[in-house]
């Protein structure tokens, strides 16, 4: 495994390494909109707005298109355009969105439940529902965020689909394929993507103080794990104080993954 980190890293926490994880999956993106969910996705996106993808996308959470960056709470300065549902929807369909959403459960090819836990006719615990993720993963990309890594998330198999994986989209057929594409999942340990021949989860990065082993426990399944796995990049000074002083100066990202 490469190693590395410099002196000044020692200061950038394990959160601020996954703003930065969230943020490269809107690198270079152009004008697409990005559809964060939960407080460090949305530090990224805000982060990737400022720096690497000009172009990016970004609402105000519900009915607006903003043209500033506000800090995470504050409302924006400046409204760019009115971005309602029905809009919205047929926005997902062309394809000009990249989501990254949470999960409850998600498994080797990228299935997620965010439905319930248990069989589906007599669940142990009711959850959100299916939502508006079998459409994004079918019409645009999808990312997912894991604040907790874990057995309980990261597991063999899904008790109900919600989004589709790349299994599934492949039995489906072309029209499932077509526009299907989950270019990562960020968890608090690390970076996963699904460049394998098979397309099952492969570890991609570690977090700066994260060893293979602690991801492998922590899976329940067999990740792809390759020969040298690099760290998660480090934030340049500028990122971090983008993130630290613009984006987030009440340090909410710690309360989501705390040093």
């Amino acid at each position: 495994m490469s190693g590395g980190g410099t002196t000044e890293a020692t200061t950038v926490t394990r959160a601020e390494y996954c703003v930065v994880a969230c943020a490269e999956a809107w690198r270079d993106a152009g004008e697409i909109l990005a559809s964060p969910m939960g407080t460090v996705p949305m530090i990224g996106a805000r982060l990737a707005r400022l720096t690497f993808s000009p172009d990016l996308l970004l609402t105000d959470g519900e009915a607006l298109l903003i043209g500033d960056v506000p800090a995470i709470g504050a409302p924006p300065r400046v409204v760019e355009g009115w971005l309602p549902y029905r809009q919205h929807l047929a926005l997902v369909t062309t394809g000009r969105r990249h989501v990254m959403m949470g999960a409850s459960q998600i498994d080797r090819y990228g299935n997620q439940n965010i439905s319930c836990i248990g069989d589906w006719a007599l669940p142990k615990r009711q959850l959100l529902g299916v939502r508006g993720a079998p459409v994004n993963t079918l019409n645009n990309p999808v990312s997912y965020w894991v604040p907790k890594h874990s057995s309980r998330v990261f597991v063999e198999r899904v008790d109900m689909v919600s989004g589709v994986g790349y299994d599934r989209a492949a039995a489906a057929g072309p029209s499932a394929t077509r526009y299907h594409r989950i270019p990562e999942v960020v968890s608090d340990l690390g970076v996963f993507d699904f460049d394998t021949p098979d397309r099952s989860m492969r570890l991609r990065s570690l977090h700066p103080g994260v060893t293979v082993e602690q991801v492998t426990a922590a899976t329940g399944f067999a990740l792809t794990v390759p020969d040298d796995v690099p760290y998660t990049r480090e934030p340049t000074a500028e990122e971090l104080r983008l993130i630290r002083e613009e984006i987030d100066p009440k340090g909410l990202r710690e309360r989501e993954v705390p040093a």
